[in-house]
Protein backbone atom coordinates (compact mmCIF):
# COMPACT_ATOMS: atom_id res chain seq x y z
CA UNK A 1 0.00 0.00 0.00
CA UNK A 2 1.36 3.07 -1.10
CA UNK A 3 1.76 5.95 2.21
CA UNK A 4 0.36 9.42 1.87
CA UNK A 5 3.97 11.61 1.12
CA UNK A 6 3.07 15.28 2.53
CA UNK A 7 5.53 16.88 1.29
CA UNK A 8 6.30 19.49 -1.63
CA UNK A 9 8.58 17.47 -4.10
CA UNK A 10 10.67 19.49 -7.03
CA UNK A 11 11.47 16.83 -9.67
CA UNK A 12 13.48 17.79 -12.83
CA UNK A 13 13.78 16.06 -15.94
CA UNK A 14 9.71 15.50 -15.49
CA UNK A 15 8.95 15.49 -18.91
CA UNK A 16 10.25 11.91 -19.94
CA UNK A 17 11.75 8.63 -18.57
CA UNK A 18 12.17 8.06 -14.79
CA UNK A 19 11.37 11.83 -14.21
CA UNK A 20 8.00 11.67 -15.23
CA UNK A 21 7.18 7.72 -13.79
CA UNK A 22 8.13 9.58 -10.88
CA UNK A 23 5.37 12.32 -10.81
CA UNK A 24 3.16 9.99 -11.69
CA UNK A 25 4.14 7.26 -8.74
CA UNK A 26 4.23 10.23 -6.41
CA UNK A 27 1.22 12.01 -7.72
CA UNK A 28 -0.32 8.81 -6.16
CA UNK A 29 0.79 9.62 -2.10
CA UNK A 30 -0.87 13.01 -2.18
CA UNK A 31 2.35 14.84 -2.37
CA UNK A 32 3.09 18.29 -4.23
CA UNK A 33 5.03 18.15 -6.79
CA UNK A 34 6.83 20.95 -8.79
CA UNK A 35 7.67 19.54 -12.04
CA UNK A 36 10.67 21.21 -14.53
CA UNK A 37 12.04 20.36 -18.14
CA UNK A 38 12.77 22.16 -21.01
CA UNK A 39 9.74 20.57 -22.62
CA UNK A 40 7.40 22.77 -21.24
CA UNK A 41 4.67 20.68 -24.03
CA UNK A 42 5.38 17.64 -21.80
CA UNK A 43 4.86 19.27 -18.65
CA UNK A 44 1.67 21.16 -19.21
CA UNK A 45 0.52 17.80 -20.40
CA UNK A 46 1.14 15.69 -17.48
CA UNK A 47 0.25 18.45 -14.90
CA UNK A 48 -3.38 18.78 -16.67
CA UNK A 49 -3.83 15.35 -16.41
CA UNK A 50 -2.39 14.81 -12.80
CA UNK A 51 -4.43 17.70 -11.45
CA UNK A 52 -3.91 20.80 -9.04
CA UNK A 53 -1.56 19.25 -7.20
CA UNK A 54 1.38 19.04 -10.02
CA UNK A 55 2.59 22.32 -11.26
CA UNK A 56 5.48 22.62 -13.45
CA UNK A 57 8.22 25.27 -14.77
CA UNK A 58 10.57 25.46 -17.52
CA UNK A 59 13.97 24.70 -16.24
CA UNK A 60 17.40 24.83 -17.59
CA UNK A 61 19.19 22.47 -14.91
CA UNK A 62 22.67 24.29 -15.91
CA UNK A 63 21.30 27.49 -15.60
CA UNK A 64 21.91 28.50 -12.00
CA UNK A 65 19.37 31.07 -11.95
CA UNK A 66 16.77 29.70 -13.74
CA UNK A 67 17.02 26.90 -11.11
CA UNK A 68 16.63 29.15 -7.76
CA UNK A 69 13.87 31.05 -9.87
CA UNK A 70 12.49 27.07 -10.05
CA UNK A 71 12.65 26.44 -6.40
CA UNK A 72 11.42 30.12 -5.54
CA UNK A 73 8.11 29.72 -7.71
CA UNK A 74 7.37 26.05 -6.29
CA UNK A 75 8.18 27.67 -2.77
CA UNK A 76 5.06 30.49 -3.98
CA UNK A 77 2.79 27.85 -4.98
CA UNK A 78 2.83 25.48 -2.51
CA UNK A 79 4.49 27.43 0.47
CA UNK A 80 6.90 24.92 1.27
CA UNK A 81 9.82 22.73 -0.24
CA UNK A 82 10.50 19.71 1.19
CA UNK A 83 12.22 17.53 -1.45
CA UNK A 84 14.54 17.90 -4.12
CA UNK A 85 15.06 15.11 -6.81
CA UNK A 86 17.67 16.17 -8.98
CA UNK A 87 16.98 13.47 -12.02
CA UNK A 88 18.06 15.25 -15.43
CA UNK A 89 20.38 13.53 -17.31
CA UNK A 90 21.93 13.28 -20.23
CA UNK A 91 24.99 10.31 -21.71
CA UNK A 92 26.35 10.65 -25.49
CA UNK A 93 28.51 8.01 -24.87
CA UNK A 94 31.35 8.05 -27.24
CA UNK A 95 35.09 6.84 -27.05
CA UNK A 96 37.76 9.42 -25.89
CA UNK A 97 39.67 9.24 -28.71
CA UNK A 98 36.69 10.50 -30.80
CA UNK A 99 37.52 13.75 -28.72
CA UNK A 100 33.85 14.85 -28.75
CA UNK A 101 34.78 17.86 -26.32
CA UNK A 102 31.42 19.90 -26.52
CA UNK A 103 29.63 16.63 -25.49
CA UNK A 104 31.49 15.77 -22.68
CA UNK A 105 31.01 19.67 -21.23
CA UNK A 106 27.38 18.88 -22.04
CA UNK A 107 27.78 16.04 -19.61
CA UNK A 108 29.62 17.63 -16.93
CA UNK A 109 27.32 20.68 -17.08
CA UNK A 110 24.25 18.86 -17.28
CA UNK A 111 25.47 16.13 -14.85
CA UNK A 112 27.27 17.21 -12.61
CA UNK A 113 26.38 21.26 -12.35
CA UNK A 114 22.94 20.65 -12.46
CA UNK A 115 22.89 18.79 -9.73
CA UNK A 116 24.66 21.25 -7.90
CA UNK A 117 22.85 23.89 -9.18
CA UNK A 118 19.97 22.11 -7.40
CA UNK A 119 21.74 21.61 -4.30
CA UNK A 120 22.11 25.16 -4.31
CA UNK A 121 18.24 26.13 -4.59
CA UNK A 122 17.39 24.08 -2.20
CA UNK A 123 19.93 24.03 0.92
CA UNK A 124 19.63 27.26 2.14
CA UNK A 125 15.57 26.56 2.96
CA UNK A 126 16.76 22.85 4.51
CA UNK A 127 19.28 24.68 6.74
CA UNK A 128 16.48 27.09 7.84
CA UNK A 129 13.82 24.68 8.41
CA UNK A 130 15.81 22.37 9.92
CA UNK A 131 14.99 19.21 7.76
CA UNK A 132 14.98 18.29 3.82
CA UNK A 133 15.61 15.40 1.50
CA UNK A 134 17.70 15.45 -1.81
CA UNK A 135 17.52 12.41 -3.77
CA UNK A 136 19.83 12.50 -7.09
CA UNK A 137 19.71 10.26 -9.27
CA UNK A 138 23.00 8.78 -10.90
CA UNK A 139 23.44 5.10 -12.67
CA UNK A 140 25.43 1.88 -12.01
CA UNK A 141 28.06 4.21 -13.54
CA UNK A 142 28.81 5.45 -10.25
CA UNK A 143 30.30 2.08 -9.60
CA UNK A 144 31.89 1.09 -12.61
CA UNK A 145 33.65 2.18 -16.02
CA UNK A 146 33.28 0.97 -19.62
CA UNK A 147 34.29 1.86 -22.83
CA UNK A 148 33.16 5.29 -24.47
CA UNK A 149 31.65 5.83 -20.94
CA UNK A 150 34.65 7.06 -19.41
CA UNK A 151 33.49 10.68 -19.28
CA UNK A 152 29.73 9.83 -18.16
CA UNK A 153 30.87 7.43 -15.34
CA UNK A 154 33.37 10.19 -14.30
CA UNK A 155 29.89 12.75 -13.49
CA UNK A 156 27.99 9.88 -12.18
CA UNK A 157 31.08 9.38 -10.15
CA UNK A 158 30.68 13.13 -9.42
CA UNK A 159 27.37 12.87 -8.35
CA UNK A 160 27.79 9.61 -6.07
CA UNK A 161 30.48 12.36 -3.95
CA UNK A 162 28.72 14.92 -4.25
CA UNK A 163 25.58 13.48 -2.45
CA UNK A 164 28.13 11.17 0.29
CA UNK A 165 29.60 14.40 1.15
CA UNK A 166 25.97 16.50 1.47
CA UNK A 167 25.08 13.92 3.68
CA UNK A 168 28.12 13.98 6.21
CA UNK A 169 27.71 17.94 6.37
CA UNK A 170 23.99 17.76 7.33
CA UNK A 171 22.42 15.70 10.42
CA UNK A 172 19.07 16.69 9.82
CA UNK A 173 19.09 16.74 6.00
CA UNK A 174 18.29 13.51 4.25
CA UNK A 175 20.32 12.15 1.16
CA UNK A 176 19.65 9.78 -1.35
CA UNK A 177 21.48 8.20 -4.46
CA UNK A 178 19.57 6.17 -6.89
CA UNK A 179 21.88 4.09 -9.09
CA UNK A 180 19.80 2.15 -12.20
CA UNK A 181 21.22 -0.28 -14.20
CA UNK A 182 20.01 -0.34 -17.78
CA UNK A 183 16.25 1.43 -18.29
CA UNK A 184 14.38 1.79 -21.16
CA UNK A 185 14.20 5.87 -21.71
CA UNK A 186 15.04 8.42 -24.08
CA UNK A 187 19.02 8.37 -22.05
CA UNK A 188 21.30 8.27 -24.90
CA UNK A 189 19.20 9.19 -27.56
CA UNK A 190 21.78 11.63 -28.33
CA UNK A 191 24.37 9.04 -28.46
CA UNK A 192 26.06 10.37 -32.16
CA UNK A 193 28.45 7.02 -32.48
CA UNK A 194 26.43 4.90 -34.77
CA UNK A 195 28.35 1.63 -33.48
CA UNK A 196 27.80 2.89 -29.57
CA UNK A 197 24.01 3.58 -30.26
CA UNK A 198 23.67 0.49 -31.58
CA UNK A 199 25.43 -1.34 -28.68
CA UNK A 200 22.90 0.81 -26.32
CA UNK A 201 19.94 -0.96 -28.12
CA UNK A 202 21.91 -4.30 -27.32
CA UNK A 203 22.14 -3.01 -23.62
CA UNK A 204 18.60 -2.74 -23.63
CA UNK A 205 16.93 -6.14 -24.46
CA UNK A 206 17.92 -6.40 -20.71
CA UNK A 207 16.26 -3.33 -19.17
CA UNK A 208 13.60 -2.20 -16.44
CA UNK A 209 10.78 0.17 -16.71
CA UNK A 210 11.41 3.81 -15.75
CA UNK A 211 8.54 3.07 -12.92
CA UNK A 212 10.68 0.73 -11.23
CA UNK A 213 13.11 3.69 -10.01
CA UNK A 214 10.19 5.49 -9.37
CA UNK A 215 9.29 3.11 -6.71
CA UNK A 216 12.68 3.16 -5.31
CA UNK A 217 12.37 6.57 -5.00
CA UNK A 218 9.26 6.54 -3.18
CA UNK A 219 10.56 4.13 -0.79
CA UNK A 220 13.28 6.36 0.22
CA UNK A 221 10.64 9.55 0.30
CA UNK A 222 7.82 7.03 2.54
CA UNK A 223 11.07 6.60 5.59
CA UNK A 224 9.88 8.08 8.74
CA UNK A 225 12.15 11.28 10.05
CA UNK A 226 15.25 9.36 11.77
CA UNK A 227 15.18 7.15 8.92
CA UNK A 228 17.90 7.71 5.65
CA UNK A 229 18.50 5.25 2.37
CA UNK A 230 21.46 6.74 1.45
CA UNK A 231 21.74 4.27 -2.01
CA UNK A 232 19.93 2.23 -4.22
CA UNK A 233 20.89 0.08 -6.65
CA UNK A 234 18.13 -0.97 -9.22
CA UNK A 235 19.28 -3.74 -11.85
CA UNK A 236 17.47 -6.11 -13.93
CA UNK A 237 17.59 -9.02 -12.67
CA UNK A 238 19.10 -10.61 -15.61
CA UNK A 239 21.46 -7.77 -15.90
CA UNK A 240 24.87 -8.39 -16.67
CA UNK A 241 26.77 -5.15 -16.01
Amino acid sequence: MTKTIEKTVLITGASSGIGEATVRELAATGAKLFIGARRTDRLEALASELGDAVAWQSLDVTDAQDFQAFAAAAQERFGSVDVLINNAGVMPLSPLAALKQDEWSRMIDVNIRGVLNGIASVLPRFIDQGSGHVVNVASIAAHMVMPSAAVYCATKYAVWAITEGLRQEHDDIRTTIISPGVVETELGNDITDPEIASALTTWRQKSLTPDAIARAIRYALEQPDGVDINEVIVRPTAAGM
